[in-house]
């Protein structure tokens, strides 16, 4: 490995940052963990607070699905882009700024959301709290490793996996409360207090470190992906759009995924031929790590997806409050949280295959049970299928992690776990585009086949609505001419809802098929450790040397 000499610069930097120097507190780690813990908290609860207010931030501005999906899709693609980059940033002007910087932009993306007025300010709004969250999470993780020595190491990361499963527990019951009981602008506004809290205790107690030899910015690479990543989740939201007439056919939706197509070639092959890639692609040539990934992005789909959509199904169709709505994931995150170590010991003592492949078959069922959905479905049956999805994701990370990394270098694993999470977010926001196109789609298909099944002439149409005109003005008056029209309009309003309804159930059938493509990657992995004695390859390398 190529020696770096070391130059009075450097030499400072590394008396600076030495990582043997100790607070005189014995409890500073903790308390860094405790601010760790909080910003990750709130940087998780905003990717699934928003889900239950959806509803009322449709009708607060009058717009569809195509519009407001953004509002999530914003905020994980500008995710997805800090989450390879915070990194760099981190290394080159230190990592206690760029984590003060990471607070400060979601704090302040937090108060312009909820001062946003019209649906552009508030995607807007969330591409800044998106940047700072794809900060706070990776740079959180990388504070908490250099802080505690590794006889505590695991215990603190626990403390801080149990932060971000918390706020996915209760994001969406807090999100709920707010929405009922106050407006859907509180959701974002709540994070200002405690976002300012975190900044000055940071400010007042952690301790900087820079790195002494940052590498080189890939810039061809970032802004590739900043091209490819929106440009395509336009285009894939706008082909079923009701402002574009002339569907997948119209010219700026093939100009966009000409574009993204461009950025994507570009972006591979910058990551494959540079010396220093923004994402470190090469590593998916190993199997495991290749397979896993795969086995996360199918997930990732199905999974963010099928969460925006089940709120939408509760509060638009059965009538649920946005608190109720939010309560039924509750046990999910609680569910996953019990079952993630028992998964993990059953995966370490015996087969790390069999976990994954029972969670990704339960994940498929509830998906698969979802799209059977209806006006008469009980909140039983919902919660039958939100229990699977608990057990299904509780088997599932535990060991995919285990495998995805059994034969990486451990020199590796920082790039490693930074490509996992960037595909995630892709992935998800992937997902949550491809399904509320498909959802807008398939309710327009559906509202035609109704429609064209309801006769206006028709003897059991003339029927139904006289009888229900006769209805209405024997129980609230009026004259028959105006019970008849308002018959009719219910009737209409009914059919619309049914085609609703039968959108969402196809949307999660689409879930269960994408999720399914799970089981072929997975039937690829090595799921065997190795030998115990064997010292794992790249232990005897260090990241770099210096010599005088």
């Amino acid at each position: 490995m190529r020696k770096i000499p070391i130059t009075h610069k450097i030499r400072r930097k590394l008396r600076n940052s030495d990582s043997s120097y100790h607070p005189k507190s014995k409890y500073y780690k903790w308390f860094v963990l405790g601010n760790v813990m909080l910003g990750t908290f709130m940087a998780v609860l905003d990717s699934t607070i928003v889900n239950v207010s959806l509803p009322k931030i449709m009708s607060s501005f009058g717009v569809g699905l195509s519009t407001i999906q953004w509002v999530i899709t914003a905020y994980m693609l500008s995710m997805a882009v800090m989450l390879p980059t915070s990194g760099w940033l981190a290394d080159k002007f230190g990592y206690k700024k760029m984590y003060f910087w990471g607070l400060f932009l979601f704090t302040f993306g937090s108060l312009l959301c909820g001062l946003s007025n019209d649906e552009t300010t508030l995607i807007m709004s969330r591409i800044i709290q998106g940047l700072g969250a794809g900060m706070i999470q990776p740079l959180g993780m990388a504070i908490i490793t250099r802080e505690f020595p590794p006889h505590q190491r695991g215990v603190a990361l626990g403390f801080w996996a149990i932060s971000a499963a918390a706020s996915v527990s209760f994001g969406p019951l807090i999100g709920g409360y707010l929405v009922d009981n106050f407006s859907w602008q509180l959701i974002f506004d709540v994070n200002i207090p405690v976002g300012i809290a975190a900044l000055l205790f940071t400010i007042i107690i952690q301790r900087e470190f820079i790195h002494p030899t940052a590498r080189k910015f890939d810039y061809v690479g970032f802004i590739s992906v900043i091209v490819f990543l929106p440009v395509l989740l336009y285009a894939l939201s706008e082909g079923n759009a009701q402002t574009n007439s002339e569907g997948w056919s119209a010219p700026y939706i093939l100009i966009c995924f000409a574009i993204s197509a461009i950025g994507l070639a570009v972006f591979i092959t910058q990551e494959l031929t540079t010396e220093s890639p923004l994402i470190e692609l090469r590593l998916l040539k190993d199997r495991n790590f290749g397979m896993t990934n795969i086995i996360m992005f199918v997930f990732s789909m199905g999974m963010f997806g099928s969460t925006f959509l089940l709120p939408l199904y509760l509060q638009n169709s059965m009538g649920y409050t946005a608190l109720q709505s939010g309560s039924v994931f509750l046990p999910v995150g609680i569910i996953q949280g019990f079952m993630s170590p028992i998964s993990g010991i059953f995966s370490d003592k015996v087969n790390a295959k069999g976990p994954v492949i029972l969670g990704v078959g339960l994940l498929v069922l509830s998906f698969y049970l979802n799209s059977e959905l209806s006006f008469l479905t009980e909140r039983s049956y919902v919660m039958t299928t939100l229990y699977l999805r608990g057990f299904g994701m509780g088997m599932i990370f535990t060991p995919l992690s285990t495998m995805s990394l059994l034969t990486l270098p451990r020199e590796k694993m920082a790039q490693a776990s930074g490509i996992s999470n960037t595909i995630r977010q892709i992935a998800g926001s992937m997902g949550v585009a491809l399904l509320s196109t498909v959802l807008t789609s398939r309710v327009n298909f559906h509202a035609q086949i109704f429609g064209g099944a309801v006769q206006s002439g028709s003897q059991i149409f003339q029927s139904t609505t006289h009888n229900m005109a006769y209805y209405i003005q024997q129980h609230a008056g009026g004259a028959y001419s105006t019970a008849l029209k308002q018959s009719q309009s219910i009737l209409m309003s009914n059919v619309t809802s049914q085609a609703f309804i039968q959108g969402i159930n196809d949307d999660f059938l689409l879930a269960a098929g994408i999720t399914m493509l799970g089981f072929i990657p997975i039937l690829m992995l090595k799921s065997k450790k190795r030998n115990q004695g064997n010292v794992p390859k790249g232990d005897l390398k260090p990241h770099f040397e210096v010599t005088e």
